[in-house]
């Protein structure tokens, strides 16, 4: 059963890489003849449009005036379906009318078109429309392609072409009885299946490419060339070729290749699987059926059957040999786990149990201040890990006077953690004392600098604020800008200058900036894992989408703004890992009295 499915999956193997085979080098033939073809036409169809293009402006104004004069009189202009036998006739007739009636005089030399009266106008248009026609037919014999035709834009707003020239062109009967083109049929170019016809037009040059078409007409190739007289664009000259044909001898030149190669492939495979059947398949098989004994039994005398009867040193042997010592290492790496996930449970418990001390630590309990009406104040800390390092802090200085800290340590985990209790200690008990922001900061700095070898450093944003007045002191410590809301307007950031971090330099004096809060003013102070929240495209969660959310329901209360940005972050996130600690603290100023 073992060696039936291996052969099984072989067989597989092969039909996949015998199918992958045929696709791939059929549709290298493909492409590779198609390329050589698409060359091929659009050389053809550059060299009659180039040629013809030069012959309608080598006649200068003759051909501008001609399709002028089919504009403003295209009832007259009759040109009958057998215009090529027509052409003599036509030519003498308007060379007899000049002769009668301008005696002396040349077309051409002597006189233009609109020199003449109107039917002998009509006469020339006539005989030149035949003889283009006619130029036109010749010009597809000679470079063996479809046909070739003029057209102009007849509305550039409208995207319609008007077909002056087309040897397509349906037919009609006059009141005489003869059968003529019906010329000037006005057509809608989509541009974005007519782009080169489209971008040739506009910009007046020849394109290097050309548009690939699927009509009633069959599949063709069309390229176009703008035609210009002195400078100015008269319309576009255009050729067809079909490819049809073509393409179906390519697909069938594909299709031999693939089929000659589907053979090869089976003669060959078929002849590798006897030769390596007994070398390697019936030796995996046995392997296989060792290692599932000692699945079975989880006997370690199995492995040193599976080394003795290894076989050769090749990769299969080595690789049975190596399926020995395996299970031989196995058996000691089970005792050494069985070690391990006791201590790893024991020191998940001693996290767990840091993690609620660090909660505990952080004020948990709102409205914090209950009595006091002269505000509302929320806070969280969402952790990367088990323990962070960021840390808020909210309390009464005095009576009148309350304190608002937020922070982040570098680092994460435990040792961040202790740090961050360290921190959050010295600044509240310097607070407490009575001094002002940048005093407490400047003595906590030099305490956090004494004996830390392992270079942690603090960003912090204090602020100390009279719930009486509004007035108060704010500390910038290379933390993130708070974001404040001036009464009934938007959230904004509070760009003041910064100080560098806590505990990075000894002996640092730090400066604070005056705040003034009126009632209704509210701020909101974060840590940069907020505007630094990564989703799984590497993208920031940035302080754009930040003042996004503060701004999309700028009345909330912080109890309820905090979880709406929070909301909006885990939305952003998705299923990316959260990298930093995410903390945030709002405030509304009521102001004495305002209830």
């Amino acid at each position: 059963m073992k060696k039936k499915s291996l052969i099984k999956l072989f067989a597989l193997v092969f039909v996949i890489f015998t199918v992958a085979t045929i696709l791939i080098t059929g549709g290298m033939t493909y492409a590779t003849q198609t390329t050589s073809y698409h060359e091929e036409c659009i050389t053809d169809m550059r060299r009659i449009t180039t040629s013809l293009v030069n012959r309608i402006e080598s006649e200068g104004t003759e051909f501008q005036d001609l399709k002028n004069w089919y504009k403003e009189h295209p009832d007259l202009v009759q040109v009958p379906v057998d215009f090529e036998a027509d052409l003599p006739v036509s030519r003498d007739a308007f060379n007899a009318y000049v002769a009668k009636n301008y005696p002396g005089k040349v077309y051409g030399k002597d006189i233009t078109l609109y020199d003449l009266d109107l039917e002998g106008q009509r006469l020339y248009v006539n005989y030149a429309f035949e003889r283009w026609f006619t130029e036109f037919f010749n010009a597809v014999d000679d470079f063996d392609i479809s046909y070739v035709y003029f057209i102009y834009p007849e509305s550039e707003a409208d995207l319609t072409m008007n077909y002056m020239f087309d040897p397509t062109m349906e037919t009609t009967e006059t009141k005489d009885g003869r059968v003529i083109l019906k010329l000037g049929d006005i057509v809608y170019e989509d541009p974005s299946i007519h782009k080169y016809m489209w971008e040739a037009w506009n910009q007046g040059e020849t394109q290097n490419g050309f548009d690939s078409l699927d009509n009633e007409f069959g599949h063709v190739y069309t390229y176009c060339v703008p035609v210009k007289v002195n400078g100015e664009k008269v319309g576009l000259l255009c050729s067809e070729i079909s490819v049809d044909y073509v393409n179906s001898q390519i697909m069938s030149n594909g299709l031999m290749q693939a089929l000659v190669t589907a053979l090869v492939l089976i003669a060959m495979t078929s002849i590798l699987y006897l030769l390596l059947r007994k070398r390697i398949l019936e030796r995996i098989v046995r392997i296989e059926k060792q290692i599932n004994e000692y699945s079975d039994t989880k006997d370690p005398a199995v492995a040193d059957k599976i080394i003795k009867n290894a076989g050769e040193m090749d990769e299969i042997g080595r690789l049975a040999t190596s399926f020995g010592k395996m299970i031989t290492a196995l058996e000691d790496y089970m005792v050494n786990l069985q070690r391990v996930t006791a201590e790893k449970e024991r020191i998940d418990a001693d996290l767990s149990i840091a993690t609620q001390i660090q909660a505990d630590m952080l004020p948990q309990i709102f409205p914090a201040f209950p009595e006091k009406k002269e505000l509302s104040i929320f806070a969280s800390m969402t952790p990367a890990k088990e323990v962070g390092g960021d840390f808020y802090d909210l309390f009464l200085v005095d009576d009148k006077h309350i304190a608002l800290v937020i922070a982040d340590v570098s680092g994460k985990g435990v040792p961040a953690a202790l740090f961050m209790v360290i921190a959050k200690t010295l600044i509240k008990n310097r607070l407490q004392t009575g001094e002002s922001p940048a005093e407490a900061l400047s003595i906590v700095n030099n305490q956090l600098c004494e004996g830390n070898e392992s270079q942690f450093f603090v960003t912090v944003w204090l602020a100390v604020i009279d719930l009486e007045t509004g007035d108060g002191y704010e500390v910038n410590a290379g933390h993130e800008y708070p974001a404040i809301r001036r009464g009934n307007g938007k959230y904004e950031l509070i760009k003041t200058k910064h100080m560098p971090a806590v505990a990075f330099m000894e002996g640092l004096k730090y400066r604070q900036s005056e705040i003034h809060l009126d009632p209704g003013d509210r701020l909101f102070v974060y840590t940069d894992g907020v505007p630094e929240a990564t989703n799984a495209n590497n993208e920031l969660f940035g302080n754009d989408r930040l003042l996004a959310a503060l701004n999309r329901n700028p009345d909330a209360e912080p109890s309820e703004l905090l979880p709406s940005v929070k909301k909006e972050i885990d939305e952003f996130v998705g299923d990316a890992p959260q990298f930093d600690d995410i903390t945030m603290l709002g405030f509304i100023y009521h102001g004495k009295g305002d209830e």
